[in-house]
């Protein structure tokens, strides 16, 4: 079976307290990606990044209703978990979610919206996923790359760079396993992605005050849904391993430092 974990974005600007639509991020989609019908497809997790405290609605007719759906508060500069960590909502293939947000009133302020999605088996796409055993088992040492991102100012995902930019640590043809992050300042999200993630990106929130959290961000995902969630990134492929981000319109530049293990034989 072909998995899949993807994180996926959109921001509105300046809602204030009428619900508007998300503008979504390029390469993101509201339509469920189209997985047989009878594999697990799951809303793992999602949070927002707010200037000013407001509500999101998540629904479709295929959810409870049709009318509030999943509905979540969100405080200014909170960049945390909405969702129970382990609980998930199942979704439906080619479904199409609408989603919604409240937030600022202030002219050009931008409001994000992130979410992890999980695919059992998604046809063409098989991510290189591991369980926390598995990395402990096979962890030789700690490896940590720093990238600075200039992330834009328009919403969306921006300030694209490959892993080894700046540090080119990796050693050759050896596994890492993405475990976690740190990152400098605020941000709505992180993303990784390239050819063992199928090009589909995965990430976390850019919670610059929660390190305790983004440090092992992908072991907890892993513990909470209890699914193998740590991606695995060959080295061969440094060049290709990108790392972007979702900031608002004030452009804050965000260092990000990946923690990574170094996998060699299970001991």
């Amino acid at each position: 079976m072909g998995k899949a974990f993807e994180l996926i974005a959109g921001f509105v600007t300046a809602p204030s307290t009428t619900f508007t639509a998300l503008t979504m991020a390029t390469g993101s989609s509201l339509t469920v990606r189209n997985a047989p019908l009878g594999s697990e497809v799951r809303l793992l997790q999602c949070w927002s990044d707010q200037q000013t405290a407001g509500n999101i609605r998540i629904r479709s007719p295929k959810l409870h209703d049709n009318v509030q759906g999943i509905r979540l508060f969100s405080v200014a500069s909170e960049v945390e978990p909405l969702f129970p960590m382990g609980s998930y909502e199942k979704l439906i293939p080619q479904d199409i979610l609408v989603i919604e947000m409240t937030g600022s009133a202030t002219a050009s302020d931008i409001e994000s919206f992130v979410a992890l999605m999980y695919y059992s088996d998604l046809p063409g796409t098989d991510a290189r996923l591991i369980t926390p055993e598995e990395a402990m088992r096979r962890m030789s040492h700690i490896v940590t790359i720093e990238n600075t991102l200039a992330l834009g100012t328009a919403g969306g995902f921006s300030g694209e760079e490959a892993i080894n930019a700046e540090f080119d640590l990796l050693k050759a043809n050896t596994d890492y396993a993405l475990v976690g992050y740190a990152v400098s300042a605020e941000c709505a999200a992180v993303r990784w992605r390239g050819a063992d993630t199928g090009n589909l990106g995965v990430g976390g929130p850019g919670n610059e005050l929660r390190k305790s959290m983004t440090a092992e961000w992908f072991i907890l995902l892993s513990h909470a849904y209890m699914l193998p969630l740590i991606p695995v990134f060959n080295s061969a492929n440094k060049g290709a391993v990108l790392l972007d981000g979702v900031q608002d319109e004030n452009g804050t530049d965000v260092t990000v430092t990946s923690i990574f293990y170094e996998l060699g034989m299970p001991r």
